[in-house]
C-alpha cells in the first residue's frame, strides 16, 4: 500500500514496488491520477487497486487500510508518503501552523499504520517505511513547521520500532531536494536549479527512482534486518539546498 501515489515519490514507489513483484494499494484524492499510476504498475505485470481518499482525514485513512484486505486479503508493505508545510519565517507560522504540519505528516501515517498492523500481523509481519525528509536532519531559516514535523516522523519510526518488532519493521528515508512537481519552482528555473545542484555535494537533484529503490530495499528480504532505521537518501546534504530569502529580526 503507498499513500499519496497519485505522482511523484509515490507513483514511483507503486511502479517500483510492482516491478519488484507486489501487487500494490494506490491512495490518494485524485483518481485521474491514480489511474495513470495503476496503468504503470499494471504494465509491470501486478494488480493495482485504486482508493481514492483524502488523507488528511484520519477516519478515510484508516479504512484505506481495510481495502487491502478486502482487496487481496492481506498487507505485507506499507509506504507512508503523505506530508508537507509550506516554508514561512518564524513570527509567521502560526499555532495552527504547527498543528496542520504535525497532523499531516504524523497523525495520518499513524492512523494508517495502527489500522495496518492487525492485517499485517494476519499475514506473517511485514515493512512499513515513512517518507521523511532532510529537513529532519538538518536547519534552515523558514523550515520550523516542516522540518520540526518531519523530525517527529523521523523520531517516531525509532519509537514504533521497537513496538513493533520483531514481526513488523519500520524504517524511513530521508529525502533531499528531490525533482517532482512540488519542485517544480527550482526545476522550471535553470539559474535556481544550477545553485541548488551546486549546493548538493552529488551535484545534482534526486529522483523519485532514487526514493523508489530506497523503498523496496527497505521493504524487500536484502533489508530484513533493519529496523529503526533512517536511510539518508539526499546527496551528501548537510544545510538546506535553497535558502529561504528571510532576513534577521
Amino acid at each position: 500500500m503507498v499513500t499519496g501515489a497519485g505522482r511523484g515519490i509515490g507513483a514511483a514507489c507503486a511502479r517500483a514496488l510492482a516491478e519488484a513483484g507486489a501487487d500494490v494499494i494506490i491512495c490518494a484524492r485524485t483518481r485521474e491520477q491514480l489511474d495513470a499510476t495503476a496503468s504503470m504498475v499494471e504494465a509491470a505485470g501486478r494488480l493495482a487497486h485504486i482508493v481514492v481518499a483524502d488523507l488528511s482525514d484520519v477516519v478515510q485513512v484508516r479504512g484505506v487500510a481495510n481495502a487491502a484486505a478486502d482487496r487481496f486479503g492481506r498487507l505485507d508493505i506499507v509506504v507512508n508518503n503523505v506530508g508537507g508545510a509550506s516554508p514561512k519565517p518564524f513570527l509567521d507560522t502560526t499555532v495552527e501552523d504547527l498543528e496542520q504540519a504535525f497532523h499531516f505528516n504524523i497523525s495520518t501515517a499513524h492512523a494508517l499504520t495502527t489500522a495496518a498492523v492487525p492485517i499485517m500481523l494476519k499475514g506473517g509481519g511485514g515493512s512499513v517505511t515513512n517518507i521523511s525528509s532532510v529537513m529532519s536532519l538538518i536547519s534552515g531559516r523558514g523550515f520550523l513547521s516542516y522540518g520540526v514535523a518531519k523530525g517527529a516522523l523521523t523520531r517516531y519510526t525509532e519509537l514504533a520500532a521497537q513496538d513493533l518488532a520483531p514481526r513488523i519493521r519500520m524504517n524511513a528515508v530521508a529525502a533531499g531536494t528531490i525533482a517532482t512537481s512540488a519542485t517544480e519552482l527550482i526545476t522550471q528555473e535553470p539559474d535556481l536549479r544550477a545553485r541548488v545542484e551546486a549546493s548538493t555535494p552529488l551535484r545534482r537533484l534526486g529522483t523519485v527512482d532514487d526514493i523508489a529503490a530506497a523503498v523496496v530495499y527497505l521493504a524487500s528480504p536484502a533489508g530484513s534486518y533493519l529496523t529503526g532505521a533512517v536511510l539518508q537518501v539526499h546527496g551528501g546534504l548537510q544545510t538546506p539546498s535553497t535558502q529561504q530569502p528571510i532576513p534577521d529580526l
